[in-house]
């Protein structure tokens, strides 16, 4: 099937882009969400240290799920390699959030235009981890740009660069990392410890991504608002992609910036904690809901260009 992963890559991104994330429809991130609040507790039970628990936890769900994916490959392949390759699409489909992403972005900067602030804040919750009561309109719109940067690399580059690297199973194992990181791989009293191992994984799956992110955002950059955008683009995530919590979000963070000529990131709230992030993009102006479709566009073209790298990378037997 390794001979097929051009295809498959064009072919998951194709139904990513016509279907994206249909209500009611099964879906494996949520089976591992479920995975993830079963075994949680197992873990806790069986192993007092709490780091060595987490460690278990995380790689042992990581393992499984790359190990079901590639024997059930496996075994469709066996049948017909039609339906092999099917198969394979398909899971990777899953693991792609291009259409899903660019359609929560335009709701918000839709009820946003409409003044449905109130609407918007609650659509905000449902795709950032920030506390958001107080967001004003200017503070929903950061939040969503923010969101549709760091989500480029979460949800398009990283599982297409999994996928073209070791096939469609590793890209649903870096869908668990990324699934663990979201639910466990936080800075408080109850994961601090436990969720460690997760958010050290999913740090290191991101690190290649998350930089490369920053060349596809800018040659789309370039694209779409020639070189003035390319330059800002790289000069910002060169010289403030470091400027983050997180050792790989700043970067597409800090390209979509200069990209986009606005200032991101900042002080925030985190389950009632403040966290002292600094700005992105300081020498640019604030963000506005006009700033949101522009993102989408930006993200959009970059994962374009990622698909094309990808395939062409699959097809050279990378």
């Amino acid at each position: 099937m390794a001979e097929h992963t051009w295809l498959i890559v064009c072919a998951a991104v194709a139904l990513d882009l016509i279907l994206g994330d249909p209500q009611g429809w099964p879906h494996p991130v949520r089976w591992m969400g479920r995975a993830i609040v079963w075994f949680e507790p197992v873990c806790r039970r069986h192993w007092k240290n709490e780091r060595l628990a987490g460690t278990v936890f995380a790689v042992v769900l990581i393992a499984t799920v790359w190990g079901i994916s590639f024997l059930l490959l496996k075994g469709l392949a066996a049948l017909h390699p039609f339906v092999g390759i099917v198969a394979a699409t398909a899971m990777l489909y899953y693991c792609l959030a291009i259409r899903a992403l660019m359609a929560a972005a335009l709701e918000i900067h839709g009820l946003l235009a409409r003044r449905e602030i109130d609407t918007a804040r609650e659509k905000l919750s449902y795709i950032v981890s920030r506390d958001v009561a107080h967001y004003r309109e200017a503070d929903i719109a950061r939040a969503t740009v923010e969101t549709v940067a760091e989500n480029f690399v979460d949800g398009v580059l990283s599982p297409l660069i999994f996928a073209a690297m070791g096939g469609v199973p590793l890209a649903m194992a870096y869908k668990m990392i990324n699934t663990l990181d979201s639910m466990v791989g936080y800075q408080n009293p109850q994961y601090i410890r436990f969720g460690t191992a997760a958010a050290r994984i999913d740090d290191a799956a991101n690190f290649l991504p998350a930089r490369l992110s920053v060349a596809l955002i800018a040659i789309a950059a370039r694209l779409l608002g020639g070189s003035g955008a390319q330059r800002r683009a790289w000069h910002t995530a060169l010289t403030e992609g470091r400027h983050h919590a997180s050792p790989n979000a700043g970067y597409p963070e800090a390209a979509f910036a200069g990209a986009l000529a606005v200032r991101l990131n900042g002080p925030n709230y985190y389950h009632g904690r403040l966290v002292n992030k600094p700005y992105i993009g300081v020498g640019f102006g604030s963000v506005t809901k006009a700033s949101i479709p522009q993102a989408c566009r930006l993200m959009l073209t970059a994962a374009m260009l990622g698909v094309l790298l990808c395939a062409l990378a699959a097809l050279a037997g990378w």
